[in-house]
């Protein structure tokens, strides 16, 4: 067997230790060019209830800001949260802590982009620094994970609809619709049954739960799109209380609302 020299076994040795090391820190936090986050905190993981505020810094590393006086509430799913697929690693596997699946009820938790506006008039909100996209009848989003197109906005013919159309459809003319503000969890790429149709939307009550989205009364939803800007790569934060305090400084998370 030949042996190799000293100095240049030793580097073998680094390389193989480095790829069973822990991931450098820098890539398990918020990325150094998301400006704006919007932070939402529930009370466990079981809670269908958090509050809601969005912080801004000037630069990589600066301190955030918060961007509304006092936090608002918002509505999420009807079972609580669930870890989502999103931007960092998650410590999926918990004991009695779920992973997000499809039609559980559940928001999930974890750090998301923003995506596209959609909406029935996104164009009648004043001031939008977001990518948008009016919704008309030809507009589908896939949540059937059986569908090649799952967790997809998908356009097809109303004049001759596909048979999974009526279930599809964006366009219900239904006011909680109105806008549907794109959270890309399970996104990139989608994953069959880990979840879809994730978004911002105006909420049905006060206190009325959503199937995993976060919803909230219609002015704070319209002062939160008009306040994000795409140049800021804007990223979504939602966690339980206790998960976020153990995580903040790891992640580089604000202050918790």
């Amino acid at each position: 067997m030949r042996l190799l020299p000293r100095k240049r076994f030793l580097l073998v040795l680094a390389g193989c230790l480095g790829s069973l090391l822990p991931v450098p820190a820098q890539s398990q936090r918020v990325p150094d060019s998301v400006l704006q986050l919007v932070v939402g905190v529930a009370d466990g993981w079981n809670s269908p209830h958090a509050r809601l505020m969005p912080f801004s810094r000037a630069g990589a590393g600066g301190p955030w800001q918060p961007a509304w006086p006092k936090a608002k509430q918002v509505n999420l799913g009807k079972a609580g949260l669930a870890w989502g697929n999103g931007v960092l690693p998650v410590p999926h596997g918990q004991p009695g802590v779920p992973s997000k699946r499809e039609r559980d009820l559940r928001a999930p938790a974890g750090l998301f982009r923003i995506g596209t506006l959609y909406g029935y008039t996104p164009e009648s909100v004043p001031g939008l620094r977001l990518p948008t996209y009016r919704v008309s009848a030809r507009d589908c989003w896939i949540d059937d994970p059986a569908f090649p197109s799952y967790n997809r906005h998908v356009v097809v013919d109303p004049a001759n609809p596909p048979p999974w159309y009526a279930k599809q459809r964006m366009r219900l003319g239904d006011f909680a619709y109105e806008f549907l503000l794109e959270i890309r969890h399970n996104s990139d790429p989608p994953l069959a049954g880990q979840g879809s149709a994730i978004f911002f939307h105006i909420r049905r009550g006060p206190e009325k739960p959503s199937h995993g989205c976060t919803t909230m009364a219609r002015p704070d939803l319209v002062k939160l799109i008009q306040w994000l800007d795409a140049r800021a790569h804007p990223h979504y934060v939602l966690l339980p209380r206790a998960p976020y305090q153990e995580w903040q400084g790891r992640w580089g998370l604000p202050a918790m609302p």
